[in-house]
C-alpha cells in the first residue's frame, strides 16, 4: 500500500512537471516575439503604398518641361492648371509653378 501510495505520487510529480513544461512552450510560442527588422515575415507586411509623384516629377518628362500643358491632382474635379511659367529649385524636385486655372475643361 505504501508502495502504491509512493508510485502515485512520483506520477503525479511528473504528470504536473510535463504538464507545467508544455504550459511553458506554449505560452512562449503565442507571446509577441520581438523580432529583428530585418527578420520579420512577409507574410504580415503591409504593403507599401507608392509615392505619389508632385508637379515637377510629372513635367519633367513633358516637351518643355510641360509648358502649355493642363495639369491636375487626381482628386480635382473638372478643375486644371495650364502651365505658363515654372522655375526649378537646384535639386530639379521642387520650384515654383504659374498657370492658368480652367474649370469644366
Amino acid at each position: 500500500m505504501a508502495t502504491a501510495l509512493a508510485n502515485r505520487a512520483a506520477q503525479n510529480q511528473t504528470t504536473g512537471l510535463l504538464r507545467l513544461s508544455f504550459n511553458f512552450f506554449r505560452n512562449l510560442s503565442t507571446a509577441t516575439s520581438t523580432e529583428s527588422p530585418g527578420a520579420s515575415s512577409t507574410a504580415s507586411k503591409k504593403p507599401k503604398r507608392k509615392k505619389k509623384k508632385n508637379l515637377f516629377e510629372v513635367a519633367q518628362f513633358l516637351p518643355n518641361w510641360g509648358l502649355g500643358y493642363h495639369m491636375a491632382k487626381t482628386h480635382w474635379t473638372d478643375v486644371s492648371y495650364q502651365i505658363t511659367k515654372i522655375n526649378l529649385y537646384k535639386d530639379g524636385r521642387h520650384g515654383k509653378a504659374w498657370g492658368v486655372v480652367h474649370k469644366d475643361g
